[in-house]
């Protein structure tokens, strides 16, 4: 027979029921609101509905926009922009569904643990971010990278005799892709949301060269002087101008000089006029024409001073203010440049100017040759190629009467020796280059055309001669008016 239930334990039991029936209905009412002492970073989301939380959050991050964040790039100089600019958002928008499961999860002895816990420690979650690293990488180009500059050596200046030295300043270079991930870095982790600075990674690039350094360069090491007498004013000013570029040009060891970088770009806007130059066998009218008797003069100061040529060409046909081989042409047109390397160890300064239509480079440096040391240079002609008989075309476009001439130049075949000297005596002869310079035979185009058929066969009959000296005699036959009648007596 059981045992029967007294009425106090019926109630209890009842009791019991009720306390239980009661508290799933409040843990119900309560599971819609984030439990007390849950914190999103340091805001207190007690509670809230997930859309109140998530709110919440989102404000925060939004006035986290306009945060200054100081970028210090190179130079010591800064760029001041917002967290807003930079793309802040939130990036762990999942922690206001964890913040609402806490205390809802497991048996009624788990939940409660919880939520005893949480009256002794709150729950923080934290807030993440994320940045926008392409708007980062365009602040650095468009607003940082404005402050990287090359560094600019020490040089030196020749005024009235006397060098004078310019002192060099740093160069800086910011690296854009480490630069954006220090950015991310620091913003998203442990940043306080108060403004701050951040440190660019910019590298420094020191000048080289110093005052000591370049005071000891005063010993002329190489020189030499070529004339322009003979030059109209435009193919003067050019040479005037290519010198004057050139001038002032210090060349730390190891590095390499290019006339062409220096007289560049061949325009008015940088000093040049039109004047004579060779091109395809023919002397034409360019910007800059002349400017080869600069880096011939050049060449010609290198080769006194021993340094090393790294790039050098003959012009296309010979010029007359050096010997054979003894000339450098550049030429953009096909690429010609005259190139060098200063050798030596210590920096060296190209000095040139020009005077009473002629134009001289010194280079001075630091002499370590022996006193009894002497270099001297030989043209050597191999070979003289003398043009045929005269070339003379017929341009049925143009009158009789109209003739432009060509001037021959004769061929060479030659190669440049640099003979070495010790005390007087001879101990080394080298071969420094060879040259080839094109024949080309004297030239002329005749105008033929005329309404008389006598004229034409004459001057085409003259052609025919192959000799430019006849034409010109038959041309001033054919063009000159028959004299008056005299009248009778």
């Amino acid at each position: 027979m059981g045992k029967k239930w007294s009425t106090t334990g019926y109630w209890a039991a009842f009791a019991m029921a009720v306390f239980l029936l009661c508290g799933v209905t409040a843990q119900a009412s309560e599971d819609a609101a984030i439990k007390r002492g849950v914190y999103a970073g340091e805001i207190d989301l007690s509670g809230m509905t997930q859309e109140e939380a998530a709110a919440a959050v989102e404000a925060f991050v939004s006035g986290c926009s306009g945060v200054e964040i100081t970028l210090a790039a190179g130079g010591g100089n800064e760029v001041t922009v917002t967290a807003g600019q930079l793309g802040i958002s939130w990036a762990n928008p999942g922690l206001v569904e964890d913040a609402l499961a806490l205390g809802t999860r497991g048996n009624v002895i788990e939940r409660y643990k919880v939520l005893k816990d949480l009256e002794q420690e709150k729950k923080v979650y934290p807030i993440e971010l994320a940045f926008d690293l392409q708007a980062i990488n365009d602040i650095l180009v468009n607003q940082c990278a404005v402050f990287d500059k090359k560094a600019v050596d020490a040089s030196l200046v020749r005024e009235n005799g006397t060098f004078r030295v310019i002192e060099g300043q740093a160069g800086y270079q910011m690296d854009v892709e480490t630069s954006i991930d220090r950015i991310n870095d620091e913003l998203t982790d442990g940043w306080d949301y108060q403004p701050c600075t951040i440190t660019l990674d910019v590298s420094v690039e020191e000048p080289r060269g110093s005052a000591q350094e370049l005071a000891q360069v005063k010993d002329v090491l190489g020189s030499f002087t070529t004339s322009y007498s003979t030059s109209g004013s435009s193919r003067s000013a050019n040479v005037e101008n290519g010198c004057a570029l050139i001038n002032g040009t210090t060349l730390y060891p190891g590095e390499e000089f290019s006339a062409y970088e220096a007289v560049s770009p061949f325009t008015q806007a940088n000093g040049y006029y039109m004047a004579g130059s060779y091109l395809n066998g023919k002397v034409v009218d360019s910007l800059g024409g002349g400017i080869c008797q600069v880096s011939t003069t050049l060449y010609n100061a290198v080769l006194n001073a021993e340094l090393e040529v790294t790039e050098r060409h003959n012009h296309s046909m010979i010029v007359s203010y050096v010997d054979p081989s003894a000339d450098a042409a550049i030429a953009e047109s096909s690429g010609k440049d005259f190139k060098f390397v200063n050798n030596l160890e210590y920096p060296i300064y190209i000095e040139g100017y020009t005077a009473n239509k002629k134009i001289t480079f010194n280079i001075y440096g630091v002499e370590t040759r022996d006193p009894g040391h002497e270099v001297r240079y030989e043209s050597e002609v191999l070979e003289v190629i003398q043009p045929p008989a005269d070339a003379i075309y017929a341009d049925a476009a143009q009158p009789i009467g109209y003739i432009v001439t060509e001037s021959a130049h004769i061929g060479y075949k030659a190669r440049l020796w640099k003979i070495v000297y010790q005390d007087g005596v001879e101990v080394s002869r080298t071969q420094v280059n060879s040259s080839s310079y094109k024949m080309v035979p004297r030239s002329a185009t005749v105008g033929v055309s005329t309404a008389d058929p006598h004229a034409y066969e004459e001057i085409l009959a003259a052609i025919g001669t192959a000799n430019i000296d006849h034409v010109k005699n038959v041309i001033a036959m054919l063009t000159t008016p028959a004299p008056a009648p005299q009248p009778v007596q």
